[in-house]
């Protein structure tokens, strides 16, 4: 890999932030706060990132607990198009009660679409020790280490809550990203918003919450245009603004549900109207 420097980095990531730039648009973050998240510096992500970000920010880590969540339950996320009661209590337990459970993934990339999947991981993922989507279920063996970082201030008002995943088998940070909610343009009410830092930006995935048949839950990316639930890709411009693009063609749904005691869920991403992988979880309270 080509280095040009602490400030540019590798050079396949800062072509990729040029494209980012001269492909999307120039935004001020007072204007679109959506957009504001933890951004990584050139050399990379890791297992550890929230915990040194924090403390280049005046943030502390709070003692790690057993009940930690990504948010305080689904009712978080109510709103005009979102009734969390319609939903299986196991589940709102889930997102408030996180690091109490474990996590079994299988993973299946569809057809030539794991050939760019091997290409990403090449190029960025495991360079950056961050989105390193499992190339083959012999990764997942293992299952996935799990925890949740929180972020507080002097006063110990929360600020941040991560949550960062490795894969057992391989030792590999594979998620490594922000969770909270947020109040976009283009849907009435929160969302879930997901920040995954990258060098000089960052990817931020907006999903709305869906009730779904049989008190399931879904959270879906699936807008079409700027301020929608979707992707987005941040670089860092000047002080408070970013440039951004909105990857309208990428597509994304987590869709949870409840039998007798355990969780599944099913995890698909897609592009251009297809599916290039799927994930599915099993999701069970530890004793």
């Amino acid at each position: 890999m080509i280095w040009l420097g602490e400030r540019r980095g590798h050079l396949v990531d800062w072509v990729t932030q040029r494209w980012v730039e001269i492909t999307g648009r120039r935004v001020a973050l007072a204007d679109a706060p959506w957009l504001i998240g933890p951004t990584g510096s050139a050399r990379g992500i890791g297992p550890d990132f929230f915990a040194t970000w924090g403390e280049s920010h005046g943030l502390r880590v709070l003692p790690a607990g057993p009940e930690d969540g990504l948010v305080a339950g689904l009712t978080a996320l109510a709103g005009p198009a979102f009734d969390p009661r319609a939903v299986h209590p196991s589940i709102d337990d889930f997102y408030a009660h996180t690091a109490a459970y474990d996590l079994r993934i299988e993973s299946r990339w569809v057809g030539p679409f794991r050939a760019v999947g091997w290409l990403i991981a090449q190029l960025f993922a495991r360079r950056l020790a961050q989105l390193n989507m499992p190339l083959s279920n012999r990764e997942l063996r293992g299952g996935f280490d799990s925890r949740i970082v929180r972020l507080a201030d002097d006063t110990g008002h929360l600020r941040h809550t991560a949550w960062v995943r490795t894969a057992a088998e391989t030792g590999r940070p594979a998620f490594v990203g922000e969770y909270g909610t947020t109040t976009i343009p283009g849907h009435q009410g929160p969302c879930i918003k997901v920040v995954f830092p990258l060098p000089n930006g960052n990817a931020i995935i907006v999903l709305r919450p869906r009730a779904d048949p049989n008190s399931g839950f879904s959270l879906v990316s699936d807008g079409r245009r700027f301020g929608d639930p979707g992707f987005y890709f941040t670089v860092l411009a000047e002080p408070g603004q970013v440039w951004v693009l909105y990857i309208r063609t990428m597509k994304e749904r987590l869709g949870l549900s409840v039998a007798g005691e355990a969780i599944t869920a099913i995890h698909r991403f897609g592009v251009f109207g297809l599916t290039f992988l799927e994930l599915r979880y099993a999701i069970t309270r530890k004793p």
